[in-house]
């Protein structure tokens, strides 16, 4: 098969489908690589790395998109890149259509495979693809809220962690998943009062033997959740609902009894966001103020640290790359029920329930779309 890497265009992405490693297995496999032109400069690797790895270098995206049979992204595709896919051609990215009305409907009329990281799953339930992105994210979300409550960044002008004889920031993390674990590990690490919301208590009893009273572990109900927020420095949203919009579970009169200068770090802003006022920001413009409470509502955090990114996401989504070049799209998704639920677009057929409830839009099943 002929994989297809393009460079990524989203604002301030720096992340790439596949690295030189991940080429040479692909290559190894017997398919070739078509890798655009400085695709890689985000990570530190260059052309002549993609051409050792047995890459082809291609001038353009362009060229990408017209000879591959499959094309490995990071980012869901542009509106340039979606009038470039063809029908039949395999895309294996992250997606969130959820909240993307005109991602969807382009990708539909493609006629194009579409297959999403972030709604491949795994024997456990767990999602593998979204995992190590929500990883760095989590830890990012840390990073970005100490630095949003510097008073030169608009904050009140808190230390995270504290001094001796003075209060670190109190800390309220809204989902104990994969993103509310790792933003705890950092938030514990920088010193601060951290509390952690969840609603399952299996998972705030994991919590509880992994990080003990270093957190503070709170069942979420609407009193609590309130509670928290008000009273919150920082408030990290982190919630999931697979392949569906984020729920908004702050509200906007929530957030306006924040005190002055908090920070609000939504990471489920991918999917919508968890809280009522938010919207996607970039890298470039990361944050606004509602309320005279900041809001980071970057969209591809992770892109800003696309070295450690791109090669966990590799570590992750390489055996499915294999799968899917080894087999071709129609015997890998049979031989995978895992692989399948990735599945959100077949030759014009939406084929994930969650989008076409909020959407508005009518689904086939996967098996249904595939004649399984």
């Amino acid at each position: 098969m002929l994989i297809g890497v393009p460079k990524e265009i989203k604002n301030n992405e720096f992340r790439i489908g596949l690295t030189p490693t991940s080429v040479r297995e692909a290559v190894a496999h017997g398919h070739q690589v078509l890798v655009e032109t400085n695709g890689g400069v985000g990570i530190g690797k260059s052309d002549e790395d993609y051409m050792t790895a047995g890459a082809t270098i291609a001038a353009d995206a362009k060229e990408v998109f017209d000879k591959a049979e499959m094309i490995v992204k990071v980012k869901e595709p542009q509106a340039v890149e979606r009038a470039m896919l063809r029908e039949n051609q395999i895309l294996f990215t992250y997606l969130h259509l959820a909240p993307d009305p005109d991602q969807t409907n382009d990708l539909i009329s493609s006629g194009a495979v579409c297959i999403a990281y972030e709604t491949v799953t795994s024997n456990s339930g767990s999602l593998p693809l979204l995992a190590p992105m929500s990883e760095v994210a989590g830890r990012m979300s840390i990073q970005a809220a100490a630095h949003s409550l510097e008073k030169a960044h608009g904050g009140k002008g808190m230390l995270l962690g504290g001094v001796p004889g003075v209060d670190p920031a109190k800390v309220a993390i809204i989902g104990g998943g994969v993103v509310g674990r790792h933003a705890a590990h950092m938030a514990v690490g920088l010193g601060a009062d951290v509390w952690v919301l969840d609603r399952n208590n299996e998972v705030l009893k994991s919590l509880w033997m992994q990080f003990g009273r270093s957190i503070n572990t709170v069942y979420s109900t609407r009193d609590a959740l309130e509670q928290h927020v008000i009273a919150a420095d920082v408030v990290i949203g982190g919630v999931l609902i697979p392949g569906a919009a984020a729920p908004k579970l702050v509200t906007a009169e929530m957030i306006s009894q924040m005190k002055p200068g908090s920070v609000l770090v939504d990471v489920a802003i991918d999917q919508g966001g968890c809280f009522e006022t938010s919207r996607a920001t970039t890298h470039a413009e990361p944050t606004y103020v509602v309320d005279d409470v900041i809001h980071y509502c970057v969209a591809n955090m992770p892109g800003a640290v696309p070295q450690t990114s791109t090669f966990a996401l590799n570590n992750a989504t390489l055996p499915y790359v294999l799968d899917l070049a080894d087999k071709g799209y129609h015997q890998a998704l049979a031989d995978d029920p895992h692989l399948l639920n990735g599945l959100n677009v077949f030759k014009g057929d939406l084929t994930i329930k969650e989008v076409a409830d909020v959407q508005g839009l009518s689904f086939k099943s996967a098996e249904q779309a595939l004649g399984l």
